[in-house]
Parts: C-alpha cells; structure tokens; sequence
C-alpha cells in the first residue's frame, strides 16, 4: 500500500490515459419531483431576509434539528450542533479539525475523498463485505490501519455511511457493530453520513441503527437535507457532535473553519430547513410517498439490470442503484467499452441519464460499474405531471415513467443478446 493517490489518476484530477474527472464526481440523486409548495411558501416568506445566517448555524434551526435526533434515539442540545450549506462544507470542516489520514468504504460517495485530497490528506479506500455497502469490512478495517501506520502513516477518520450511497443498501447491525468496535479500538474517530436514513423503501423490514447509538463518544453525524428533506438547489446540512469534551473541541474547531470558509446556510434556506427539520404532516406525508415511489422504480431499474445478466445488490435505501456490468464485459467491448469511463460515457448517451461509473466512488477504473439513479425514469415535463407520479395507484405505467423504464430495458437487453451472441474465446 502506498501513501499517494490511486495509480493511474493525475494530480489534476484526469487520468493521463484521457478518461474524465475521476476524482469529482456526481451531485446526489434528486428525486426528480417539484418542491414541496409548504416548504417553498416558508423560504418565499423568508426571502426579505437581509442580515446572514451565523457560521454554524442559528439558534432557531440548531433546535430544530436536535428535535429530529431526538425523535430517532440521539438526545441532543444545541451546543452540539452545527449547521452548513451542505455535507460538503461539514465534512471538509471536519477533516481539517481531526487531521491526519482519512478512510473510507470501497466504493463510497463520490463527494467523501476530494476534500481530504483538497487538504492534502491521503485517502485509504477499504473493501466492503458481499451484502452491503458504505461500512468497511471490520478485518479489511484492521489491516489497513496496521498497514498505514507501519509505513508512517497518521489514520484518524473513518467516514462511512449505514445507509450508502452509491449502493443503496444498508449495513446489517451485526456488521456495523464489529467495525465501529475495531475502529474504537483503533482509536478511530467516526463520521457517519447519515443523508439517506429516512429513504428506507422497507422501514418495516430494515432495521437501520446509527453508529452514535453504539459509540456516542467518538462518532459525529452529519445529514444533509437534500437526501429527503429539501432539494439540493436549497443546499443545507447539519452535523452532530459527541457530547464530551472531544466533541466540544471538535465543535469550536470546525465552527472556526466554516467561518473561515464563510460557509453559512442562506437564511431563506435556513428557514426552509428548520421547517422541514421539524417534520411537520406536509413534509413527512411527502416524503413517505417519495420514498415508495422511488423504492418502486429502484426495483424495477434493479430487475432490469438482474436480467440482463448484471450483477447488483437489491436496493434498500435511497433513489438509486449500483450495478457491475462485468458478466457482459464481452458485449461491452465489442462496443468499445473496457472501463468505468467508457461505461459512463456508453450508458449516459444511451439512458439518456447520468451513468457515472464507479471509478468515481472509489472502485478500480478497469471494473464495469456504474451508479443508476432513479430520479430520472420520472422523466421531463411539467410540475404537474412530475408531481402525478405521487399520487398514481401505478406510477410505472404512467405514459412518462413506462417510456424511460422500456429504455433502461432495451439498453440493457440489447448488451444482453449481444452477449448471448459473442463467439466464445
């Protein structure tokens, strides 16, 4: 293992080989409907708003998002909340404040690994086990941290994420318990990104815990709002620290680098995202029928895909996807496809929807993923009917949804046959 970027990737972001961007990647999934019209009635009454927001976030909005933890088990007061123009600007806060060497899931979200890149930080990516994504294999966990400090290296932070993305599954308890073990033991801190908790499509059947139930002390979480609260043209994000003196120095010292960045939430958005923080019976009403909508359409892109011959996990969680493609590696170079990035770049043309491949979240570029997002198999057109998806007895049937799904469906049937038919070797 070495201390430097992945082979083959260039200090400016390129591969010297002429593939695309590799390390800044996708915006996260929208879920392709219309504002919530309550949630933009409050950030329109806040549009007068002249003076800005404090770094970190007002008291108004930090109480409103200890209300939503403590409604799922994590007791929380102010004085240990902070509040940002996205997860981005937390994590990189984070990062900065704990120092030293960053680790993440292989694969893990795209948007995790630049900003400790950004500070100069090296990135160790570790594998994942077979039934899920976002949480490190506690052995694999181990071994890496023993590896980098045998050859000097300095591992502090873990990131991970129980509901992930790009995989959209969940962690089973069993497994996050033995890594949130191993990581305590190696003195680890934890973020937990924690954006897609509340876009289980089987609440009923999932039990999704966080890892600040399991090691309060040494675990911050951060939620970004745009997983199922707020659009992401609306960028807002809240983090919760320890509740000890680890985490009062955290706090202070990340609070110091958001007002150093001038990273404050616009005080419009600000009021939206206390609003929404809040849970009244608009918001939780839509997103419950978000999240059945887009837990439809990620079974029917996930059977899609299954068909073909590709390999995918069953998503639990969010509005997309991450399929392996490479059981059709012989279909695919016939087309000129040997990578992730010649994957991305065949899937986007032919979807007619983002297909970022999976070099972006941290997999090897030679292997065929990619990350499918719902959101667009709700198709264009206008808010009305964007917003009939909601309220159809069968949304799949909708004339705009069956169009983009019978796409998904030939593109991947067409790779299909064209495997069938590839002479053995």
């Amino acid at each position: 293992m070495r201390r430097t970027d992945p082979p083959g990737h260039g200090h400016d972001g390129h591969d010297p080989a002429g593939h695309g961007p590799v390390r800044y990647g996708p915006h996260l999934p929208d879920d392709g409907l219309p504002v919530l019209p309550e949630t933009a009635a409050v950030l329109a009454a806040a549009a007068g708003r002249a003076r800005e927001e404090p770094a970190g976030g007002a008291p108004a909005l930090l109480e409103a998002a200890c209300g939503y933890w403590d409604r799922r088990g994590l007791p929380t007061d102010t004085g240990h909340v902070a509040a940002a123009p996205g997860a981005n600007a937390l994590l990189l806060a984070l990062t900065a404040a704990l120092g030293g060497d960053v680790l993440v899931p292989r694969p893990c979200a795209a948007w995790w690994a630049p900003y400790a890149r950004l500070l100069g930080r090296p990135v160790f990516h570790v594998p994942t086990p077979p039934e899920s994504g976002g949480v490190p294999d506690p052995y694999a966990l181990l071994e890496t941290v023993r590896r980098v400090r045998a050859e000097g290296g300095d591992p502090r932070l873990l990131v991970l994420s129980v509901a992930d993305d790009p995989t959209g599954t969940v962690a089973p308890p069993e497994l996050l318990h033995e890594t949130v073990e191993a990581a305590a033991g190696e003195g680890l801190h934890l973020v937990s990104d924690e954006t897609w908790r509340d876009t289980l499509h089987d609440p009923h059947a999932t039990v999704l815990l966080s890892p600040a139930e399991m090691l309060p002390e040494r675990v911050t979480v951060v939620t970004d709002l745009a997983g199922a609260l707020l659009p992401p043209a609306w960028p807002a994000a809240v983090a919760r620290f320890p509740a000890s003196a680890a985490g009062d120095g955290l706090h202070a010292r990340v609070l110091d680098v958001l007002t150093a960045l001038g990273a404050r939430v616009a005080a419009p958005v600000a009021a939206a995202a206390g609003y929404v923080l809040g849970e009244p019976g608009p918001v939780t009403d839509r997103r419950s029928a978000t999240v059945r909508l887009h837990a439809r359409l990620a079974a029917a892109a996930h059977a899609a895909v299954v068909t073909a011959g590709a390999t995918a996990r069953p998503p639990q969680a969010g509005r997309h996807l991450y399929a392996d493609l490479g059981p059709l590696r012989d279909a695919l170079a016939t087309e000129g496809v040997g990578d992730a990035q010649e994957l991305e770049d065949l899937l986007t043309t032919r979807l007619g929807m983002p297909a970022p491949g999976g070099h972006r979240f941290g997999d090897d570029l030679p292997s065929l993923r990619v990350r499918l997002a719902t959101g667009p198999l709700l198709g264009g057109g206008t808010d009305e009917r964007r917003a009939e998806c909601l309220t159809s007895p069968d949304p799949l049937e909708l004339p705009q949804v069956h169009s983009a799904l019978a796409r998904l469906k030939s593109v991947f049937g067409g790779l299909r046959d064209a495997q069938r038919w590839e002479p053995l070797r």
